[in-house]
């Protein structure tokens, strides 16, 4: 039999006869404590190596170990750890429990339940939850769900406005949301208590309907409740900081805070420093619109030339002062002024803005359905059951069938049975409370079984023909806010070096006409728009071209006269491209490929 090569922590470090062999003896040393309990070992058969990991930044993840097809995990040794005789660290280093990476876990084939375990197991899971992720394992009933929804729905936990931190007053964050009247969950998983997320909440449990509300929820939008919002539901404050350092220079020459004199570089003009202490910082409680000053501040020249006596005395700077973002407005909410490691004076500025949701934001459910607002109802327009319970937020019911979410559904049912019975409900994967435990909760308190309601429409007070499923549901607001990603431009900067307008928001950049778009045009036969989109609106130049050779040309402004600088021939013509193609032209030139323009009359 071929040897197998031996690598310690992704090192060679030899051979061995039987790496199989090798792997079992390890793993048995291991558990026996001979060596190390963060040692892991693994063995491919395939390539015939073996893998020996004693690094750290593993994932390591704790399996009951399973011999001869039975768990060496026992009833009484649970009962004991129940009583307190026995601890978690007892049970691994009896080599009852062990922890496996993922290299190892290669090696390992895993049952879920006890009931499943075969002889040819080697590992059998905890609980069947710990199949689960951080953002997933927090998830109510996964398992009703498609496999992608629980992946779309864990990526949402992660979006979700809450309390960060429960000092973000004292922080100086670069940029926070923070939701204002944030709700633990009625329904909830162990992995969620035991990690006592509900003191970082992120989310609010609302009334939902499942109905077509007049067309504005189509897809996937969602009609949220007015009069809800203006009690507080889904508002959040968006918090940004700005920071400013007093640099030295070499020379001696240094930043300094403070009004800038009249004679500075870029001056801004007397009214934007108008709410600027005499220090130069914006006071709490100011509010700031878009370029707005909060931190008066002038610099040195960017290039030191040779000072002579004369111009000493009038040392020439320039503006250099922290504004707000063009796009964002706000108010001052804190002050900091500190020092750097090196000495150097410092400030932060805290800016806050309320955000209260709007058309455009984005909710969603933890079970991957998301929605963006559409409609904005007060509450006496909104349908009402005959208790006059109105629905905080509606969702279309084509959201449910086609994602195939049917934990959405049982989230609905249970948070309405936990409303009415006033107890916090399981929704733990694979072993939460059952729909028959919602259902008699429900029936006990008068409602239908299915969690359906007549609902009556809040214009017209007719009743709905059809009967409404309505229940209780976490929902999460997200932190994509309109407000934050709101963004036009007609006239605005562009890129020295293809004169193309700028790209992005924060930039007030263009919106690109992309490719897809422009074969639309052709498409449509719409040659002027093209052009227009194309050439007018970015990058439009006007280059002289020699007629005689095809290269581009140039005027000498003290003869007033142009020329072609390769033939000198005075037949030259002024042709209108897009700047993009003469950096083209050039950038071909400058690797030795001469580019030749042919002209001809337009036909």
């Amino acid at each position: 039999m071929k040897r197998a090569g031996v690598f310690v922590d992704g090192k060679f470090v030899g051979f061995v006869e039987h790496g199989g062999k090798l792997v079992r003896a390890l793993r048995e040393m291991r558990r026996q404590g001979e060596v190390a309990m963060q040692i892991n070992v693994a063995f491919y058969a395939k390539t015939n190596e073996v893998f020996i990991n004693t690094d750290e930044g593993r994932v390591r993840r704790p399996l009951v170990i399973v011999k001869s097809g039975k768990p060496l995990l026992t009833k009484e040794h649970v009962d004991k750890l129940a009583k307190g005789e026995l601890h978690w660290k007892n049970l691994v280093e009896s080599g009852l429990i062990e922890f496996l990476d993922a290299e190892e876990e290669e090696n390992a084939f895993v049952a879920l339940t006890p009931e499943l375990v075969t002889p040819d197991h080697t590992h059998l899971e905890i609980d069947h939850s710990m199949i689960l992720g951080f953002a997933s394992s927090q998830l109510p009933y996964p398992e009703y769900n498609m496999a992608p929804r629980v992946l779309m729905s864990a990526q949402h936990a992660k979006q979700s406005l809450g309390l960060y931190a429960s000092n973000f007053n004292l922080r100086s964050d670069t940029r926070a949301h923070v939701l204002f009247y944030p709700q633990q969950p009625l329904l909830q998983t162990r992995a969620y208590r035991n990690l006592r997320l509900s003191n970082r909440p992120s989310g609010q449990n609302m009334v939902v309907a499942v109905l077509s509300y007049k067309g504005f929820n189509m897809n996937d939008a969602v009609v949220l409740n007015k009069t809800s919002v203006d009690r507080g539901m889904g508002r959040s404050v968006f918090i940004r900081t700005y920071g400013a350092v007093e640099r030295r220079y070499p020379g001696g020459q240094k930043d300094s805070f403070g009004i800038p004199e009249e004679y500075v570089q870029g001056f801004l003009g007397e009214e934007a420093y108008a709410h600027l202490d005499e220090d130069g910082f914006a006071s709490p409680e100011t509010v700031v619109k878009g370029n707005s000053v909060l931190v008066g501040k002038s610099s040195p020249p960017r290039f030191l030339k040779e000072i002579s006596a004369l111009e000493m005395e009038s040392e020439r700077r320039r503006e250099s002062s922290v504004t707000v973002r063009g796009n964002e407005e706000g108010i001052v909410d804190a002050v900091i002024l500190t020092e750097t490691t090196s000495g150097n004076k410092m400030v932060k500025i805290r800016v806050r803005n309320t955000n209260v949701p709007e058309v455009g934001d984005k909710f969603a459910s933890r079970h991957g359905q998301k929605g963006v607002v559409s409609l904005l109802v007060p509450q006496e327009d909104m349908p009402c059951t005959k208790d006059g319970i109105t629905p905080d937020l509606i969702i279309n019911p084509h959201a449910i069938p086609g994602r195939m979410t049917a934990g959405h559904l049982l989230e609905m049912l249970g948070g309405k049975a936990s409303a009415m019975s006033g107890g916090i409900k399981d929704a733990t994967a694979f072993s939460g409370d059952k729909q028959a435990d919602f259902e008699k909760i429900l029936l006990a308190n008068g409602f239908e079984a299915a969690g359906q309601e007549v609902l009556y429409d809040g214009k017209t007070g007719e009743r709905l023909y059809a009967k409404i499923f309505m229940g209780v549901i976490y929902y999460q607001r997200l932190h994509h806010l309109v407000s934050l990603k709101m963004h036009a431009r007609s006239r605005g900067p562009v890129q020295m070096l293809t004169h193309q307008p700028t790209e992005g928001r924060a930039r007030e950049g263009g919106l690109r006409l992309g490719e897809m778009e422009r074969d639309c045009f052709i498409g449509y036969g719409a040659a002027s728009l093209l052009k227009e989109r194309m050439m007018d609106s970015s990058d439009k130049t006007v280059e002289l071209v020699c007629g005689n050779c095809g290269s581009l040309a140039y005027t000498d402004r003290q003869k007033n006269k142009s020329y072609c600088a390769l033939c000198e021939s005075s037949d030259i013509q002024p042709v209108e491209m897009s700047y993009a193609f003469k950096l083209l032209l050039d950038e071909m030139k400058s690797i030795g490929i001469f580019p030749k323009l042919k002209l001809g009359d337009r036909a």
